[in-house]
């Protein structure tokens, strides 16, 4: 080679097989098979989801710091968080005390499930020291709001007879006034930052509780309660916070903890990846590269719409800089990417097999993949030579 190639490989994670760092570990180890002396710049991403704290911390030079926290059900879980490298960012995924994946499956209740947990995370970040948060908000196994979230800060949230309201959806519908003169004083003129990749307004049918309430236990008939439920909360919130959320694009995103934190706590909902984007220097890291390699689990014109790729592909078309996807599945529809900056889409899995032979060969195939890519990049520069 006339000089060492630079290859940014800027993947999202393998959800259920490969962290965005392991993708990463792979994808240099199949192109050195190729090119052992190529510079490879290694920005492992994220879009506000599962592998959003691990993604900037390690970016950063940060840490992350294990913590217990109110679970979904109200039990006692480890969780944790991040402080990126400045020591005064905290980066949180909610899903880490609040999310789908601590409930079994025969007991997910958004009627009782709460957000406690997720404000005892950012009140265990202001005893670090954090003044700024970036909230990651996939993943939820609530609706309630943020409710519990914005109790756990010490706001009071009170039914008729002035007693707290209970945890849940559910109990939104008994809210007749919020309270929040006893919220931690901390929180003045801390910036907190919404990941999110969903635009879904707090109520309505295409509301928190319609679109996302089923895959967390919702029968229909709850359904239709969680939604009555939440339209009362931005009720109370309209006349005694003076912020109208109820239909604001985003609010709805983790059972309306959009909407909570931008009423409890005066956040911004920004897209995900945007933020990451950002956040992990990834333009500068794209200048002057030869090739991008991004990626996730599975591709398809969805992937169009905030995911990971298309936020990579974006900044790379920006610089000149061509782009190849990893994925382990490629629909049928996801040729319509070409259209939108991504230059070649390869699928890992090299035949029929069942998901856990996938996973189990998850970093292998990662890495057999990118030496292929490698591979084929060089038939055309020896053509062209």
């Amino acid at each position: 080679m006339a000089r060492s190639l630079k290859v940014v490989i800027a993947p999202d994670s393998f959800k259920g097989s490969l962290a965005a760092t392991e993708v990463c570990r792979a994808a240099e180890e199949g192109l050195r098979r190729v090119w052992p002396d190529a510079e490879v710049v290694r920005v492992p991403m994220a879009d506000g989801g599962e592998g959003t704290v691990e993604a900037l911390v390690d970016a950063t030079g940060g840490q992350v710091i294990d913590v217990e926290a109110t679970g979904p059900l109200g039990d006692k879980v480890q969780a944790f968080f991040g402080i990126l490298g400045d020591g005064t960012t905290a980066v949180i995924e909610m899903a880490a005390a609040s999310g789908l994946p601590l409930v079994p499956l025969d007991k997910r209740n958004p009627m009782t499930a709460t957000t406690r947990g997720t404000g005892e995370l950012i009140a265990a970040a202001l005893d670090r020291g954090c003044r700024k948060f970036i909230i990651g908000i996939g993943g939820s196994a609530t609706n309630d709001g943020g409710a519990g979230m914005a109790q756990a800060l010490g706001a009071r949230l009170l039914d008729a007879e002035g007693k707290e309201i209970g945890p849940g959806g559910a109990e939104l519908a008994r809210l007749t006034r919020i309270d929040t003169s006893g919220m931690d004083r901390r929180l003045v003129g801390a910036e907190f930052v919404v990941a999110s990749d969903v635009d879904n307004p707090l109520t309505g049918p295409n509301g928190a509780s319609a679109v996302y309430g089923p895959q967390k236990g919702a029968t229909p008939e709850m359904v239709q309660v969680l939604n009555a439920a939440l339209a009362n909360y931005a009720s109370v919130i309209r006349r005694d916070l003076r912020i109208d959320v109820e239909a604001m694009p985003g609010a709805g995103a983790a059972g309306g903890l959009g909407g909570g934190l931008v009423a409890f706590l005066g956040a911004r909902l920004e897209p995900g990846v945007e933020i990451v984007i950002e956040t992990t220097g990834l333009k500068e890291k794209v200048s002057g590269a030869d090739l991008v390699i991004t990626g996730e689990g599975r591709i398809d014109f969805q992937t169009l719409y905030g995911k990971t790729p298309m936020g990579v592909a974006r900044v790379a078309t920006e610089c000149g800089v061509p782009v190849a996807v990893l994925a382990g599945s490629v629909a049928d529809d996801a040729r319509g990417l070409h259209d939108h900056g991504i230059d070649a889409l390869l699928t890992v899995v090299k035949g029929p097999c069942d998901l856990d032979a996938a996973v189990r060969r998850a970093y292998a195939n990662v890495a057999d993949a990118a030496e292929t890519l490698a591979r084929l990049i060089e038939i055309g520069r020896r053509q062209r030579g």
